[in-house]
Parts: C-alpha cells; structure tokens; sequence
C-alpha cells in the first residue's frame, strides 16, 4: 500500500505546530512553577515577618515575669490578631504560653528543642491539612529573657492553591486556542512562502527543446528563492549550451562521415557501371581504402571525444621526464617533416624536467600538433619544436612557418570539427577533431593549450602543465624498461 507523501507546505505547517506546542508546553509549565515557587515564597516571607513580631513581643515582656503574667500578655497581644489564629507557644519545660482555639480542636505534634535548633528553616516548614484546607506552619525555637519558646505559626495556603488551579484551568483553555491559531497562521505562512516555488515549478514544466531559451523569472528579493531562480538559469543556460553543442556535433559528424561514404559509393558504382581493367579495379579500390582509412580515424576520433565526454577515458598519472618525451617526438616527425620537405628542429633541454602527467597522452598533443604543422607548411619551412620550464610550470611549444590565422578564427580553432580552410584539410584527411582531442587532454592535466598567429606569420601553440622537481622519482623514472617509459606514440 503506497502512503501519500505530505506537500513540503504541509510538512512545514505540521513542524510549525508541533515546535509551537513543544514552546507552550515548556512555557506553561515553566511559567507554573515560576508563579508557585513565588506564591510560596510570599507565605513563606508572611510567616518569617510574623514570627519577628512575635519575638519582638517576647522579648519586649518584664525579664522574671511568671508564666501566668507572660501568659496574659501574650493572649492580650494575639487573641484578637489575624495571626494569633494558627499559633502556638510553649516553654521548653511543656508549658502553655498560647494555644488558638483551631489549634486545639486540631493539635500539631510538637517538636522538639533539639530539632528545631539543628534543622534549617527550609525543614522547619511544613505543609498540613485541617478541616480539608491547606496551611503551611513555621516551627521555630526563641530565646527570650533567659527563656525558649517553642512557637509553632501557621497561615491558609488556600488561596494560593486556587490561584494555582485557576492559572493551570485558564493554561489548559488557551493553550489549544493558541494552538490552532497558530496551525492556521502556520499553514498560511508556509503557503505564502511556497507560492513563489509553485510558481517557478509551473515555469519550468514549460521549458523543453523548443524553447531551452527561455528563463525563470527571478524576484528582486535577495533570498534563497532569487538564488534558487539564478541558479536554475544557469543550469538551463548550460543545458543549452550543451544541447545546441550535441546538435552542432551531432550535425558535423553526420556530414563528415556522409562524405566518405558518398565518395566510397560514388566510386563503387563508377567501378561497377562497366567492365574495366584491373588498374582501373585496383585504382578505385584504393580510392575506397584513403576514404575507409579516413573514416576509421575520424571514427576513432570521435570514440576518444565520446569518452572523454563521459569521464571514462581517465589519465594514467605517472612521474615523467617531459624533456625524453619531447626528444623521442621531435625525433619521430623528423623523417615526416622531411618528406614533405620540411626542416624540423628542436630546442630541448638536455637536464630532466619532471612532471607527473600520462605519458602516452601527452604525446599524443606532441602529435596532433606537429602533425598540424606539417600539414599547413609549405616547403621549404621550418617547424620548431621548444621546451622550456619555469616557476613550476612546463612549456611546450610547436611553432611553423605556415599561412598563419586570422585573430578571430584563433578563438574556434578549438572546437570539434573547426577548420580554417575546409578545403585543404579534407584533401589532408583532416577532420577537425585533433585539437579538440588535444585541449581536453591538456586540461586533465590542469594546463592550458593557447595559439598566437597572425596572416601569413604562421602560428605557434602553447601548452602548459604543471611540473614537478622531484630527484627520487626521476631516479625511479630511470630505472624503468625502456619499453615502459615509451609508451604507445602512435600518430592522431
């Protein structure tokens, strides 16, 4: 059985409440207690203050008079008084000094000297019932003109149990009042507060393909509803962004990789329209085979661009000689500089230069980019290949002699399927994915890929990484196989 899910304005209201309920318990009954332990301390101070009046009335007697005397003057004092009508006085000896009327219908056991001397006023109060009402009494024990009374004085607490009661009674009315009041400005608060949400939620239900331009409207408030409004505008302009580079991908595949198959299907009807020699089959065949071997690259390309996309192509991070790495490309696209009549030189340091970087990657932007040298220079040019390290950083540089860029295309360069001259690059089998492939290298690594060219100048790409100098490491660097430190070269 699937339970119903509370609305988060629900939710809210039902916490509102529940806090608010917790709040008055603790507040009502603090609040009790406050106001007993001060009724109580009123009484208590009552009696305190009448029992100094009563010691200032025994000691104010004729030192030596006879407990008959002291007897009169005590009853003369108290019988008619408010506060003789709960009190009792004897001498030590057990003689009656004053004994009220309602004390002798209701006598209280008498304490002794002893405990009264040795206990603390807080245990010499005590609470009792007579004729179904309270009372709260003081014992106390007096020294007077070489004499002690034991004095027993009482006061009715009645009232203050009824105040109490009356307080508990009007508590227990409002509280639920209070409460349901609350609940109902509770639910409104959190109705008021979430009417924003809905609305946003409504906005965004609207949003799909067609219209991935569109934003949510953001209040001008300042709050956590304005940043949660930029924030889904953000990610709608990055989804956006994202989908318009899928389409345009997506787009620039389909018509890359159509042409070679219309050129291999061209070819293939051409051969297959009539009968022809077998240099005329063999010649159309390798027209076949340039175009597969084209789209087998380009293939590859974009399987490494997928990957790299989705996070699975990871780098293999290890301690490397970046300054060996350079020496081993320079001296493989030597012999392909100069078939194509083009000079390569190098500008290496011959010291190690250590950083932590996948080894078979970063030759493989050595590749793309000397690859793109190659192709765009026209003999005779040289092409220069430099390795420079400084405040912790790692420059490579490839530098050619070709027709150059122009300032705004140097920017776009960069992107999948980008070229400058459309034409030249497909007759070179290029596709516009190498220096895609090579960014996204570089900045796994944390560097930075940038060109500087000017028309007619040529053009010089930079890329940057971080180095590290670390002697222990080299050394193990070295003692590694040969086979291990040169890891797969193979071309873009």
């Amino acid at each position: 059985m699937n339970v119903p899910k509370l609305s988060i304005g629900l939710r809210l209201s039902l916490w509102y409440v529940l806090i608010f309920a917790l709040a008055q318990c603790v507040f009502g009954a603090g609040m009790y207690v406050v106001l007993r332990h001060h009724l109580r301390g009123i009484v208590n101070d009552s009696l305190r203050e009448e029992m100094r009046d009563l010691r200032s009335v025994l000691e104010g007697q004729k030192p030596g008079s006879s407990t008959e005397r002291l007897r009169e003057e005590v009853n003369e004092s108290y019988a008619q008084d408010h506060a003789g009508e709960y009190l009792q006085i004897f001498t030590a000896q057990g003689e009656t000094i004053y004994l009220s009327d309602f004390l002798a219908k209701h006598p209280l056991q008498a304490v002794s000297e002893s405990t009264l001397r040795t206990e603390s006023e807080e245990k010499r109060l005590e609470d009792r019932t007579m004729e179904g009402k309270r009372f709260r009494f003081l014992n106390s024990a007096i020294d007077a003109n070489g004499r002690t009374f034991l004095v027993q004085l009482g006061t009715p607490t009645g009232e203050i149990y009824e105040t109490l009661h009356t307080f508990r009674r009007y508590l227990l009315f409002l509280a639920p009042l209070v409460l349901l009041i609350s609940a109902v400005g509770g639910n409104w608060l959190s109705h008021r507060a979430l009417t924003p949400v809905d609305t946003l939620t409504r906005a965004a239900r609207t949003i799909n393909l067609s219209n991935l331009g569109r934003r949510l409207e953001t209040p001008d408030t300042g709050d956590e509803l304005q940043r949660l409004s930029e924030t889904l505008n953000e990610m709608l302009a990055r989804i956006e962004s994202s989908v318009q580079r899928i389409t345009e991908f997506t787009a620039d595949a389909s018509h890359e990789l159509r042409t070679p198959v219309a050129l291999i299907r061209a070819e293939a009807e051409v051969a297959l329209g009539r009968e022809r020699t077998d240099s005329e089959y063999r010649s159309a065949l390798q027209h076949v085979l340039s175009e597969s071997e084209r789209m087998t690259r380009m293939l590859e390309q974009l399987l490494a661009l997928v990957r790299a996309d989705s996070g699975t192509d990871t780098m293999q991070m290890a301690a490397t000689d970046i300054s060996q790495l350079a020496r081993e490309a320079a001296e493989s696209w030597k012999k392909v500089a100069s078939h194509h009549g083009l000079r390569l030189s190098s500008v290496i340091p011959q010291h190690p230069i250590l950083a932590t970087v996948d080894h078979s990657a970063i030759r493989r932007v050595l590749d793309i980019l000397l690859d793109n040298a190659v192709k765009y220079s026209s003999a005779p040019a040289n092409i220069t290949l430099t390795l420079e390290s400084a405040a912790g950083r790692v420059s490579l540089k490839v530098r050619d002699n070709g027709p150059g860029l122009p300032h705004e295309e140097q920017a776009k360069v960069f992107e999948r399927f980008y070229r400058v001259d459309k034409a030249r690059s497909r007759q070179m089998g290029g596709a516009g994915l190498g220096l895609s492939i090579a960014q996204w290298i570089v900045h796994e690594h944390r560097g930075a890929i940038t060109v500087k060219s000017s028309p007619g100048n040529g053009a010089e790409f930079t890329v940057e990484i971080p180095s590290r100098g670390n002697a222990p490491a080299l050394e193990a660097l070295s003692r590694l196989p040969e086979g291990i430190r040169a890891a797969d070269t193979r071309l873009p």
